[in-house]
């Protein structure tokens, strides 16, 4: 007998909807019913990744769905503060009209929705419905412990409302936890200007307020990593470090194709003598601080496999690329995207969920 119908909602980006897919299939594995909700943009991409494997059938069980976003064709979806005000204000109803859809088509009555910490003003749409929610947290419980002292912080007078810090300071939240500066919070970019505003600072501050729609909250950590935030916060429910499967095989939400050839490169290089060097999914760089980055990387002389997507620096010369492939053609490896677990060394220790030192080549 199936145990229910999940319902899985990521924030529209990489780093969120990979947790969110290695989740998928554990609870897929437990016999659970799971529809993957993802915005239309990300669903397009997915798919499309997915074609190399045998499309959606490569999942296994995992129900795909789709959603607007409610931005236009043409919007800048790597605009951080134009996607959570779009999310915020269009993703709830769009969600509503899925579910209404999927139970008068047949489909079984969803049970609960895993819903992105970041997506929370759906979490009002799911009560309503008679939904049970869970809120993942797919970062670390520290990071979630800070976003959720930010009034606090406020009243204390070491950010303001904008998120700028008001003090250059280093402050502990509780025994146990790592030390920060309030030039580097959480919804800081690395110049220590808030990213996303005025959106996400509103959203975070929403994150306290939460205990009353999700039952529980749920994070990619476990109890040994962060002993001091999982004590201050105990409601935390540590269910990581999450990965699909033990053998890296079950696809993971992709936005783009894996290039698996730098899996066998690096296989074939001594361990700890090769630089990763990966920006994400919405990172983008301009000609000259391309340019930089692969000279320092040739200058270096080190074994690297560099992650370079499609549209990663715009205007960049295509004969200058050439050419610099060309001349690092014997030391390094560049790809347009990577497995990035089997790279990093992510396997599952013998008998065991947990995550541990698998390749170590990687400096």
């Amino acid at each position: 007998m199936a145990k229910g119908h999940i319902l899985v909602l990521p924030f529209p980006a990489q780093g969120h909807v990979t947790p969110f897919m290695k989740l998928s299939h554990r609870l897929v594995d437990h016999g659970f019913e799971v529809t993957f909700v993802n915005t239309e943009a990300d669903h397009s991409r997915v798919l499309g990744a997915l074609q190399p494997a045998g499309g959606a059938t490569a999942l296994g069980g995992i129900h795909l769905a789709s959603i607007p976003d409610g931005l236009a064709d043409d919007d800048d979806r790597r605009n951080l503060g134009k996607l959570l005000d779009a999310c915020s204000w269009h993703v709830p109803g769009h969600l509503e009209r899925l579910v209404t859809e999927m139970e008068a088509a047949g489909r079984p009555k969803v049970n609960w929705l895993v819903g992105d910490m970041v997506m929370s003003p759906c979490f009002e749409v799911a009560k309503k419905l008679g939904i049970r929610v869970a809120s993942f947290w797919t970062a670390s419980a520290a990071c979630l412990a800070i976003m959720r002292n930010a009034s606090k912080l406020i009243e204390e007078g070491l950010i303001n409302v904008e998120g700028w810090a008001e003090r250059d300071e280093t402050f502990q939240l509780a025994p146990g936890m790592p030390a920060i500066q309030t030039s580097r919070m959480p919804w800081l970019d690395g110049t220590g200007t808030p990213v996303g505003p005025p959106a996400m600072l509103e959203l975070i501050l929403r994150f306290a307020k939460l205990k009353s729609l999700a039952e529980v909250v749920v994070c990619n950590s476990f109890d040994e990593a962060e002993v001091g935030a999982f004590k201050l916060y105990p409601e935390f429910l540590p269910i990581g470090p999450l990965v699909a499967d033990r053998e890296l095989k079950k696809p993971v939400g992709h936005f783009l194709p894996e290039d698996e050839r730098c899996v066998k490169w690096l296989d074939a290089r001594p361990d700890r003598s090769v630089v990763y060097v990966a920006f994400g999914s919405m990172a983008i760089f301009d000609p000259r601080q391309f340019e930089e980055l692969a000279e320092g990387l040739e200058l270096a002389g080190r074994p690297f496999l560099w992650v370079v997507r499609p549209d990663f620096a715009a205007g960049l010369s295509e004969s200058w690329f050439a050419e610099f492939r060309q001349r690092v053609a014997g030391t390094g490896m560049i790809v347009s995207w990577c497995p990035q677990q089997q790279v990093t060394g992510a396997a599952a220790r013998k008998k065991s969920a947990c995550i541990g030192n698998g390749r170590r080549r990687c400096a």
